[in-house]
């Protein structure tokens, strides 16, 4: 499930990016599993120019190059572990975890990949926004618990775009 508008550039071409990408990733299929998309469709028509977003089923590791040039990126996926309604973690550090050039890479593996791609660029802030699901079984519909998770994580993203509109 893509959201309406996907501004990531099929021709990649770093000094066209904006500083900040926002990175969704989930399985529409398995329930609350879908509230990290659930919640880049809700917040993509809000965003400004210079947010880019992409939603996924997993991070890979070409996602490195989407990385380049940017100053931060907020990770966002479900969260089984999460403390109700999410949590926002930062910073999230590069991993050196020999998995990371495997599929289905953690936001720390993904930016280990990028540090071991590009070892003289410059780190984006990477923050973590999990929010927390209680029912992940295939077929289901969100849960009334992820709802109102995925509402309380929309209003602490409105704050977030205000507080990186007022660094620019």
């Amino acid at each position: 499930m893509m959201p309406p508008k996907d501004r990531w550039l099929r021709d990649w071409q770093p000094e066209e990016l904006g500083p900040t990408l926002i990175l969704a990733w989930g399985n529409p299929a398995r329930g609350d599993d879908a509230l990290a998309l659930r919640w880049l469709e809700a917040i993509a028509p809000q965003l400004p120019p210079s947010v880019a977003y992409r939603s996924e089923y997993q991070l890979l590791p070409e996602h490195a190059l989407e990385l380049v040039g940017r100053r931060r990126v907020l990770f966002v996926d479900a969260s089984a572990t999460a403390e109700p309604p999410f949590e926002s973690l930062a910073p999230v550090m590069p991993s050196t975890d020999r998995a990371a050039f495997s599929h289905a890479l953690s936001p720390a593996a993904l930016l280990g990949v990028y540090r071991r791609l590009f070892p003289h660029a410059p780190l984006p802030e990477a923050m973590l926004l999990a929010i927390r699901g209680e029912d992940f079984t295939l077929g289901a519909f969100l849960s009334p618990a992820a709802r109102q998770h995925l509402s309380a994580a929309l209003a602490w993203a409105r704050q977030w775009l205000a507080n990186i509109q007022e660094e620019r």
